[in-house]
């Protein structure tokens, strides 16, 4: 008891995101998925592993 709320919301949500009329940028998706983007050249100066104490360790 208690999933006829869950499911309304679900079909509500559902019927929203397949016939709501949204402005898709396409330039944006195409980047997307070719895997280019703008900060792809800032993102290999970031180090995951840089804690900041890579100076006192040497």
């Amino acid at each position: 008891m208690g999933r006829g709320r869950a499911k309304a919301k679900q079909t509500k949500v559902a019927r929203e995101l397949k016939y709501s009329t949204r402005n898709t940028d396409f330039d944006a998706l195409q980047r997307e998925l070719s895997g280019k983007t703008d900060d792809a050249h800032e993102e290999d100066q970031n180090d995951d592993y840089d804690d900041g104490y890579d100076d006192y360790r040497r």
